[in-house]
This record gives C-alpha cells, sequence and structure tokens, in this order.
C-alpha cells in the first residue's frame, strides 16, 4: 500500500492518506490570547475544510473525529460550532474528552479521519 504525505514538517505531516484513508494530525487554532471555544472552534473546522480539499476529499467524507477540549464545561459552546459545520446525514464517529493541552491559551485540538471519495 502506497502512503502519500502532504503538508511534511520536521515534526510531522499535516496529511497522511494510505489507501482510501486521510488522516489530518492534529489541528489547533491560531494562538491569540482571550479567544473563545467557538471561535477556536470555527478557526480548527475551516482549517479541516482546506486540508480535506488539499487531500482530495471533503467532511462529507468524515469517518472519525477526536476533539479534546481543554475544559469539558465547554462542550455546548464547542458543539455550537461544530453542529453549524458538520453536514446532517454524514456525521462521523466521534469522541470528546478533556485533557491538558500544549499551551494554556489552546482550547480545543481536533483530529479527523476521512475516505477518499
Amino acid at each position: 500500500m502506497t502512503i502519500k504525505r502532504i503538508h511534511v514538517g520536521p515534526r510531522m505531516s499535516g496529511i497522511v492518506i494510505n489507501g482510501s484513508n486521510v488522516h489530518l494530525s492534529g489541528m489547533t487554532a491560531a494562538r491569540r490570547e482571550g479567544r473563545t471555544v467557538a471561535e477556536q472552534t470555527g478557526d480548527i473546522l475551516k482549517r479541516i475544510d482546506e486540508l480535506l480539499a488539499d487531500a482530495g476529499t471533503s467532511k462529507e467524507h468524515l469517518v472519525q473525529v477526536n476533539i479534546w477540549l481543554s475544559d469539558i464545561l465547554t462542550f455546548n459552546e464547542m458543539n455550537e460550532a461544530w453542529d453549524a459545520w458538520v453536514i446532517p446525514g454524514h456525521t462521523p464517529a466521534r469522541a470528546t474528552v478533556e485533557a491538558r493541552l500544549a499551551l494554556p491559551d489552546i482550547k480545543v485540538e481536533i483530529q479527523v479521519l476521512a475516505s477518499l471519495p
């Protein structure tokens, strides 16, 4: 099986495609203090759309999503942005958990697995 990497960096690749699976690295929003969970989630979801397009697929083909929140009490706020973005009838398997994230101003991280059409 061929593995294709897109947006390759020294530590990780932004996208890895193996077979029909499209794996995105964990995404966080641009770091700016004072941004809400909804704002960060919206920025991340926009970036996910861009990366999925780079890989030749879209959110219609989401398979699995993992979401980490620095505070689980922001679950509903994150879901408002998520629900406005996700395509009804094409919702992926999803897990959302609370975790300490890499930096204090990062409130949300999202990792995606999609398929090629």
